[in-house]
């Protein structure tokens, strides 16, 4: 009988791939965008770049990882990434959190910003939208959100806001009828968001391991659910670092249900359920460069 290779990982496939290749991918992802992959994401990861190899013509993986190596081709590298990120998501997921936000909004200077850090396809900075205009009122509050993400294919399906309307099967009609247009005729079956609402959200790109974030704060609040658990520890600090000070020394940071940070950075404390604020010395040192803003715009 004879054996097959031990670096092979079990299963007939379309193309070679090989316990070596996989472990490549990791450390190429991880550089790239902090994403630690577990050996239980083999058979995904197959299965998503499997199909860059087609797009490309390319026929084993090898070749394939040689290349984005050499940097052959610049735009696969941005393909690689979306490929392998996951995005989950829904509208007012882990809803918990959104009466919390809204008597932030209640209680604190206008205008307010909001930063959306994973924002998918969408879902979240449009619920952090709705949640504005229920506060003050109005389809046109004093609030502004960015929203950013990695992947550049879920970006423009945010910026469209068109969804599937069993994407919008439970939420209350209330909040259907004010925030949705229902298509008709070839667009039946969709839904888009309102303008004013996608006018109140800004999209962009932007990789969380950047030594240089291309975003400016200071917010009133910033969104980084479910993100996080694809990172190791000391990629999480990392994160956590460049968020302390881009947060108004009030403000706060929203974590997914299943993310703890307070054995990662000392800079937050814990407020509620998954909600963490600036720890006391850090809120003092952002009150201090606030002052310092001040001072120097005078």
């Amino acid at each position: 009988m004879k054996l097959a290779p031990q670096n092979k990982l079990d299963g007939v496939k379309e193309f070679e791939f090989t316990t070596h290749d996989f472990a490549r991918v990791k450390a190429l992802i991880h550089k790239r965008a902090g994403i630690a992959l577990t050996d239980t994401k083999q058979e995904m990861v197959y299965s998503r770049l499997a199909r860059r190899l087609r797009a490309n013509g390319i026929v084993s993986f090898e070749r394939y990882l040689d290349d984005l190596e050499r940097g052959i081709d610049d735009n696969e590298w941005e393909a690689f990434t979306n490929a392998l990120t996951t995005n989950l998501t829904s509208f007012f997921r882990e809803e918990h959190h959104f009466p919390i936000l809204a008597e932030l909004m209640r209680n604190i200077k206008m205008p307010i910003a909001v930063w959306c850090s994973a924002s998918s396809t969408g879902e979240e900075p449009y619920s952090i939208a709705m949640t504005a205009c229920e506060v003050f009122g109005t389809l046109t509050p004093p609030v502004h959100i960015i929203a950013t993400d990695i992947d550049t294919n879920v970006l423009s399906t945010a910026s469209n806001g068109v969804y599937a309307i069993d994407k919008i099967a439970k939420m209350s009609s209330e909040r259907v009828r004010h925030f949705f247009l229902k298509g008709k005729g070839e667009q039946e079956g969709l839904v888009r968001i309102r303008p004013e609402l996608r006018q109140m959200v800004t999209f962009k790109q932007l990789n969380l391991l950047a030594d240089n974030l291309p975003i400016s704060g200071p917010f009133d609040a910033i969104f980084c659910r479910n993100v996080m658990i694809y990172f190791d520890k000391p990629t999480q600090g990392k994160i956590l670092n460049k968020f302390r000070p881009l947060l108004k020394p009030d403000g706060l940071l929203f974590a997914g249900h299943s993310e703890n940070f307070l054995y990662v950075s000392d800079a937050f404390t814990l407020r509620g359920k998954t909600v963490y604020q600036l720890a006391s010395s850090a809120r003092q040192g952002e009150l201090g460069a606030v002052a310092a803003q001040m001072r120097s715009s005078l």
